[in-house]
């Protein structure tokens, strides 16, 4: 009997395990924060605030490393890409207008 409360006398003072997981949800919890936090930064540092703007209309030119270039379209809450390429086309169709290359480079267009 002498033994046991002895060693009822030491259980009090161990304590408890803490759960190792614990610290990891923390650890998911601020990289969130910190992922949402660097999306606005850039949103911020290249002024297009105006693509989260339900109500803006935006065009934005890209050239890719390999030279192709494409036309981000954001109207209201669509958005449209369109690749332009060099390809020469054929086939019928009506003439809308004329277009004259000025001598520093750019193009002008004329409709009839």
């Amino acid at each position: 009997m002498r033994f046991l409360k002895r060693h009822r006398r030491f259980e009090k003072y161990e304590q408890p395990l803490e759960d190792p997981i614990a610290g990891v949800a923390n650890l998911f919890d601020v990289s969130v924060v910190f992922i949402v936090s660097m999306m606005i930064a850039l949103f911020m540092a290249y002024n297009m605030i105006d693509l989260l703007d339900p109500k803006s209309e935006i065009t934005i030119t890209k050239k890719t490393a390999d030279g192709q270039i494409e036309i981000i379209t954001k109207k209201g809450k669509e958005i449209k890409v369109k690749k332009v390429t060099d390809k020469r086309l054929t086939g019928e169709g009506t003439r809308l207008g004329t277009a004259y290359q000025l001598n520093d480079g750019k193009v002008v267009y004329v409709p009839e």
